[in-house]
This record gives structure tokens, C-alpha cells and sequence, in this order.
């Protein structure tokens, strides 16, 4: 089956019909559409080695995260990345994931980069200052950062407001009343952990309350049910708490759950960032800071990422999403 019965069949040319199926902006959304209709219904399917040597492109996208603390435990983060994945599948661009070693003295992403084995890297979870960023910059390699970073040239990311998420929720419980207010916070250094956890500094401070509360440790359920039991059994304990994730989160209600404490006249009030996961067991609705749909972030990063395999403005590949504040029964 050819580019000429479809070309024939519709009255278009070849050359549009290529430039469709090969998803060209400068072919109308409608043109596009027909073209793939009508490629699927015959069955076509492009010749994917003779385009990459025509287009001087692998069709391959290389996603960096890094081995600690390893994100795949995180149910929010691998939705995310199916979304990302089966978004690119559908302009034929294979999604491939690079662990990374931040303490090996050869990181496997450069080895990509070197050989060209991909088109072009997403760079998860970076810090404010970020090696590989300044790695990659300084290589002329197409990245997409997943987070905000400091850089001495402009460069695509894609971010939430991750300060804004809990500030705001810490402020709707000052505003609520509560002066005693903990953070469970993930131990790493990693962006979006900072500026949650300043987020949520920041609104204390400007209340004039303490920060006694904020407790550090790894992002893991036992460590959310442990510490909140913790939390309670001090003799000065807080009404309030707010997790930076959705594993400290689920042990957290976990823990306030057994206690009788999740609900009711004694209820200590929750915030869980992301939400509940999915398969938790506390089937009560927590309050939560949500950062929008993983359909919806999946397809943004995966058009950014194609926007910048095509050579667009890197000035106009950055994207910051702002948080929502669902209520739920606990704050």
C-alpha cells in the first residue's frame, strides 16, 4: 500500500499526504485527520527506516530519572510517564527509560547523546543547580526538563507550581484556624521537594507560626504511619497535617484512620499532595493538592518534546501548570 492510492483516493498530493502522516504543522488539522483515517483504513504503514534516514531522525525519545530515591515506587510519577509514552507512540516515536546513577562516573544518558541513539532527552526530577542539565546544555543536545533549574542559557521545561500547591493549602488552614501545622517532606534535594517545602515555610512565616512540625524522611507509606504516629503521641502535638507526597500521604491517613482521628470532633485536618493513591485502603475523601490529569500532562510534554525534535523556540517551551486545591472531609 503506497502514499499514492491514499494521495489518489483523497485528491491530494503525495507530498501533503507524507507531510501528514509525518505530522507537519503545516498541514491543516482536518487534512491531517482525513489522511490518517484513510491510512488507517487501508492499513498503511510508513516505511520507519527510509524516513529516519531521509528526516536525519532516530524517532526515539530517551526519559532520565534517577536510581535515588528511585521515582518508579511513585504511582503519580509512572502514570504520568504511560501517558508521555503512549502519546508519542501515536506520532510512531518510541519512549525510552534511562536510570541514572548521579554517583557513576559515566552516565548512561550520555552514552544516548553521544551516539545519537535518541532524538532528544526528558530529564526528570532536576535539582536547582543541575549537572546533567549543564551537562546537556553544554553538548547543544535537545532536552526537556522536568522541573525549573539554574542555567546560564534559556531551555524547555516543563513544571508545576509546586510552591504555589502548598503555600495555598497551608494558608486554607491558617485561614481554618489551625496554628499547629506539620509537613511530612521527602529527604532529597530534588526541585519540586524544595519548593514545596518552602511553600510551606513560607506561609507560616508570614503568619508568625512555627515550623516545629516539619518532619523529614523517605518518601515511603511506614514512614508517613510512623511519623504521624509520632506527631500525635507528642505532648504538644499538631491539628494539622500536610503531606509533599502521596506515599507519606496514604500512611498518614493510614495512621490518623486508626487512631479515630482521620475524621469526626477530634480529627487532625489532612492534605495530601497528588491524593490519595489509588489502591489505598482509606476509602474516606482526603483533601488534596491536584496538579491537573495525567492525560493531560502526558499529551503536553509529549507535544512539547516533538516541538522541540522539530527545532521550535525554546523560549516558547515553558509551560508552569498551577495547582488545585481539592477540600475532600479533612480540611
Amino acid at each position: 500500500m503506497s502514499l499514492k492510492a491514499i494521495a489518489k483516493e483523497l485528491g491530494l498530493s503525495v507530498t501533503t499526504v507524507s507531510r501528514a502522516l509525518n505530522g507537519y504543522d503545516d498541514v491543516s488539522r482536518e487534512t491531517r485527520a482525513r489522511v490518517e483515517a484513510e491510512a488507517q483504513r487501508r492499513g498503511y504503514r510508513p516505511n520507519t527506516f527510509a524516513r529516519r534516514l531521509k528526516m536525519g531522525k532516530i524517532d526515539a525519545v530517551g526519559l532520565v530519572f534517577p536510581v535515588h530515591p528511585v521515582p518508579l515506587n511513585n504511582s503519580v510519577f509512572m502514570d504520568m510517564v504511560g501517558e508521555i509514552s503512549h502519546e508519542l507512540a501515536r506520532h510512531e516515536i518510541d519512549l525510552l527509560l534511562i536510570a541514572d546513577d548521579d554517583l557513576a562516573n559515566k552516565h548512561s544518558y550520555m552514552r544516548m547523546v553521544q551516539s545519537r541513539r535518541v532524538d532528544a532527552l526528558i530529564v526528570a526530577h532536576t535539582l536547582d543547580n543541575d549537572p546533567r542539565l549543564e551537562q546537556l546544555q553544554a553538548a547543544g543536545f535537545p532536552f526537556l526538563a522536568l522541573g525549573r533549574s539554574h542555567l546560564p542559557e534559556p531551555y524547555a521545561w516543563f513544571d508545576f507550581d509546586n510552591y504555589a500547591g502548598t503555600y495555598q493549602a497551608t494558608r486554607r488552614l491558617i485561614a481554618r484556624g489551625h496554628q499547629r501545622i506539620a509537613l511530612l517532606g521527602e529527604s532529597n534535594n530534588q526541585a519540586f521537594i524544595t519548593q514545596r517545602r518552602q511553600g510551606y515555610l513560607d506561609a507560616l512565616h508570614e503568619a508568625g507560626l512555627s515550623s516545629e512540625w516539619l518532619c523529614i524522611m523517605p518518601p515511603s507509606r511506614r514512614a508517613g504511619y510512623t511519623t504521624t504516629q509520632a506527631l500525635l503521641a507528642r505532648d504538644v502535638a499538631p491539628t494539622a497535617i500536610v503531606t509533599d507526597c502521596n506515599t507519606h500521604g496514604d500512611g498518614a491517613a493510614m495512621a490518623l484512620a486508626q487512631m479515630g482521628r482521620l475524621t469526626g470532633e477530634n480529627a487532625v485536618s489532612l492534605v495530601v499532595y497528588d491524593g490519595l493513591p489509588q489502591d489505598s485502603i482509606v476509602d474516606i475523601d482526603v483533601a488534596a493538592v491536584i496538579q491537573s490529569t495525567r492525560e493531560g500532562v502526558g499529551k503536553q510534554i509529549a507535544d512539547m518534546v516533538r516541538q522541540l525534535i522539530n527545532g521550535d523556540d525554546i523560549s516558547q517551551l515553558q509551560v508552569l501548570w498551577q495547582p488545585e486545591f481539592s477540600p475532600g472531609q479533612t480540611a
